[in-house]
């Protein structure tokens, strides 16, 4: 088989590795589990839609990653990692969703075959792929091994992206930029959302000659309710036409190498309302508040502060975070689940960390969005995309 085509640099995978073996030590953690898909993909390089069955990266105390997965993916760990197949174990297909055996239990004799079930073992409690039967099968088999709730370290390692994420990140941008366009040439009255979420997917995937490449698909599907449906944040798309006199907002990625972009506006079809140029008004001026607090240096709660304090001049009142990291992410989620921008974070801003400033609002029977994607800078944040930055009218 030829080698595998790597998005990025073996040194910097090796950067990588050596950045979470450190904080392993700070942590205490011989061995590393890791079950989270893009942590997996961060660390090794694996790209495959596979993590709707058990599957994880171990890092141990020297060498390269492990990869353990269904055998019949080792083919896709072969075409996507960099390590030898030494470092890529696969188990047979019974184990796949059985009653009377565990995927675990085949990697548990795997790590004591490696020398690894007396070691203080770090697994990621809470996220959405381990779960509590795999936890409940590696303490089965492994009874003289330590687990250590390691949740997060790799994520939070993620947090300062090279210039290589961030060459990605601003494709994506291009792609959404894209995409947002899209959605302004084809929205009017009547269509059905349905369709239009059809535009959406072709400008989000199909090949750019301009650009030079065509995009991937997002964690987060196309978000797009209308009128009181945009009071709910993650409601979908249904069959329905769109009609005049409503607002929906566009909660979308662009996506390239599984790296995101997100970015919503909102369009108003017909005259808008008080409520929606109000809405407006002080949505912008506060975005412009937690930008210019948006630097290396600053705290996440910094851009908060300013955001909610504009907020509050105006009457309104967001109980929620206005902003979360993102960069490489598979789904049901794009953000990197470390930091808020919120009240509370103080959790100090890095040159190239990258969030979505979500400043979105979610009223009794409206909803707005307007946002930005941004990468941290000393002098103030770089905004990936270049999208006006407006409520659109149309109709």
């Amino acid at each position: 088989m030829s080698s595998p085509q790597l998005a990025f640099s073996r040194s910097e995978f090796a950067e990588r590795i050596e950045k979470t073996r450190k904080a392993m030590e700070d942590r205490e953690v011989d061995v590393l589990i890791v079950s989270d898909p893009s942590n997996m993909a961060w660390l090794t390089g694996y790209d495959g839609w596979s993590f709707y069955v058990h599957q994880c990266v171990i890092v141990g105390p020297d060498g390269d990653p492990v990869w353990f997965g269904r055998d019949q993916d080792r083919n896709g760990a072969r075409r996507t990692c960099f390590m030898s197949e030494d470092d890529m174990i696969g188990y047979p297909d019974h184990y796949v969703q059985s009653d009377v055996r565990h995927p675990m239990d085949f990697l548990a004799a795997r790590l004591e075959e490696r020398g690894w079930d007396k070691t203080r073992i770090g697994v990621e409690m809470d996220n959405y792929w381990y779960t509590a039967q795999a936890h409940a099968s590696l303490r089965q088999h492994l009874p003289n091994a330590a687990f250590v709730n390691a949740n997060s370290l790799v994520n939070w390692q993620r947090a300062v992206k090279s210039d290589q994420e961030l060459l990605y990140m601003r494709r994506a941008a291009r792609i959404v930029e894209r995409m947002h366009q899209r959605i302004f040439d084809k929205v009017e009255p009547g269509i059905r959302k349905c369709d239009l979420v059809a535009d959406i997917y072709d400008a989000s995937l199909r090949f750019d000659d301009d650009l030079g490449f065509g995009g991937d698909y997002p964690a987060i599907v196309p978000l797009l309710p209308s009128g009181i449906d945009a009071s709910a944040p993650h409601l979908t798309w249904s069959d329905e036409p769109l009609r005049l006199g409503e607002g929906t907002f566009f909660e979308i990625a662009g996506v390239y190498r599984r790296y995101h972009c997100p970015l919503s506006r909102t369009v108003f079809l017909g005259k808008p309302t008080e409520t929606f140029l109000n809405a407006e008004k002080a949505v912008l001026e506060g975005m412009e508040a937690g930008l210019e607090m948006a630097r290396a240096g600053n705290l996440c709660e910094d851009v908060a502060n300013a955001f909610y304090g504009v907020l509050k001049k105006y009457g309104i009142t967001k109980d929620n975070r206005t902003g979360y990291p993102i960069g490489l992410s598979y789904p049901p989620d794009w953000g990197e689940r470390t930091m808020s921008l919120r009240p509370g974070d103080k959790s100090v801003l890095e040159e190239n960390m990258t969030f979505h400033f979500m400043t979105g609002l979610w009223m009794e029977d409206w909803g707005f969005e307007i946002t930005e994607s941004l990468v941290i800078k000393e002098g103030g944040p770089e905004c990936l995309a270049n999208v006006p930055r407006k409520l659109f009218v149309k109709g």
